[in-house]
């Protein structure tokens, strides 16, 4: 049968057909870094991580490429704001992605390149569609002539017509059609540029991700992926520029996740309504922000609340318990291979399901599901007197298979004691009083990790678990 997408260009669901045999070219448009992530950003994310990863399961090759856009208008203001420079607030907010989604599981790129890494690239890029007749300067900024691209709007289904009704050129633009969108923006006074030929300026957002893909990847992908709110215009702006220059499709397939609304609400910093991933983790398992997301097809809208949340948390433990169940019972279990043969073929059966609904265009939601009833089998098959360490390793082998196709970590971490934290302060104070400070500190490094917070006080170290 062979994995199917659902090809946001066709609207249709299509039998993946790499255009090399084997081998996956993979781009995914990443955060603009000038804050910390929201669950927004978190998607994606997650999406595409497990996509990459069930692609490899698959036995495929996938060279994944995912951007971070490290110089535009909001990284200006920002800086402006925090009494920084650009490079510095990209820094900071690169280095924090990197610390949250890799909690949340998400394993990072093949490479993740700059804006400020490729502007050579982009340069050229623009330079070879003035010369094609698809763009022109107009004062130190160049636009994409948008009515020279003959198939713009075929991702977005809009005619060109119809958006053109509903464009405007804005105060201080200077483009000579209202579609035609910048390709490189000249300077301000005071803010960040590179020399060019049309000189002091900086790239426009839309070219950065045509001129990356082609750096990485080539002039055609396989699987282009974004956020809902991608698709137009900025997806249909890169077709346009790539397609113009190359002379070849840019992706054969294009995914988008749906967006993420907070109780019902739709989520926006206007309302104060969204939540930042740096914060969420420090107060929840993110194994579990995980579980929750793709406890949802990635097409579909998420609803995100607390009770959600809680119920996500519930679902991952119900898994876990029957997981950690298995461990324990192995240690225990007979060397037997009687009545294996039932739950052999159980074995088999799950994994079978969980990769048709995985070849359906990344059902996720059902994955999980076979997930749940296979934990119920678990807990039925310990029930039994007699159970065979045999089976026990094979169920636990296919948990660790399945959960780790969609990135989930079953085993608990293990939890200090309370009596061990109080050895441990107890151990810290002695280190102390002999002033071997180093030792002190590597205890209370200790304790962190574990999420204990020591609070020094007259009365002596109290402590208190983070979460």
């Amino acid at each position: 049968m062979g994995i199917k997408i659902y090809n946001t260009m066709t609207r249709q669901k299509e039998l993946f057909v790499p255009l090399e045999e084997g081998k996956v070219k993979m781009y995914v448009c990443g955060p603009t870094v000038y804050n910390y992530i929201h669950i927004g950003n978190a998607r994606p994310a997650i999406v595409f991580d497990t996509v990459r990863k069930y692609l490899e399961y698959r036995d495929y090759d996938v060279q994944f490429i995912s951007n971070f856009t490290d110089v535009d208008d909001k990284l200006i203001k920002a800086a402006k704001e925090m009494g920084s420079d650009v490079p510095t607030i990209a820094e900071k907010f690169i280095h924090a992605y990197h610390e949250d989604t890799c909690a949340l599981g998400v394993q990072k790129a093949d490479a993740h390149p700059r804006v400020t890494e490729t502007i050579p690239e982009i340069i050229e890029f623009i330079e070879n569609l003035i010369k094609k007749g698809f763009a022109y300067e107009a004062a130190g900024d160049v636009y994409f002539k948008t009515r020279s691209f003959n198939g713009y709007g075929k991702l977005s289904h809009q005619s060109i017509d119809d958006l053109r009704s509903g464009a405007r050129i804005e105060v201080g633009e200077k483009k000579e059609d209202p579609l035609d969108f910048v390709l490189w923006k000249a300077a301000k006074d005071g803010e960040i540029y590179w020399e060019s030929p049309w000189g002091k300026g900086r790239p426009g957002w839309h070219i950065e991700c045509s001129a990356m893909a082609k750096k990485y990847l080539g002039d055609s992908i396989d699987i282009h992926g974004g956020g809902q709110d991608l698709a137009f215009p900025h997806h249909e702006n890169e077709i346009a520029q790539s397609e113009a220059l190359n002379e070849a499709p840019m992706a054969k397939y294009w995914m988008h996740n749906g967006y993420i609304n907070i109780d019902n609400e739709k989520m926006s910093k206007s309302l104060g309504n969204f939540v930042l991933v740096h914060d969420l983790v420090q107060q929840q398992d993110p194994q579990v922000i995980r579980f929750f997301m793709l406890a949802v097809h990635y097409r579909n809208p998420i609803n995100f609340s607390q009770e959600l949340l809680e119920a996500a948390e519930a679902g991952l433990n119900r898994i876990r318990t029957s997981y950690e169940n298995l461990k324990h019972r192995l240690s225990v279990s007979a060397d037997l291979a009687m009545d294996s043969e039932k739950w052999t073929q159980l074995v088999k059966e799950t994994r079978e399901k969980f990769i048709a609904d995985m070849d359906d265009d990344f059902n996720t939601a059902n994955a999980i599901s076979h997930l749940f009833d296979f934990s119920r089998e678990a807990n039925v098959y310990l029930q039994e007197k007699n159970t065979s360490k045999a089976v026990i390793t094979e169920f636990i082998a296919l948990f660790d298979e399945l959960a780790g196709v969609l990135g989930l970590t079953l085993h608990k971490e293990e939890e200090l004691l309370d009596e061990e934290i109080d050895a441990l302060i107890q151990e810290r104070n002695q280190a102390r009083k002999e002033k071997n400070f180093a030792r002190a500190d590597e205890i209370r490094d200790q304790l962190k990790e574990q999420n204990i917070i020591l609070e020094d006080t007259a009365q002596g170290v109290r402590w208190k678990r983070d979460r």
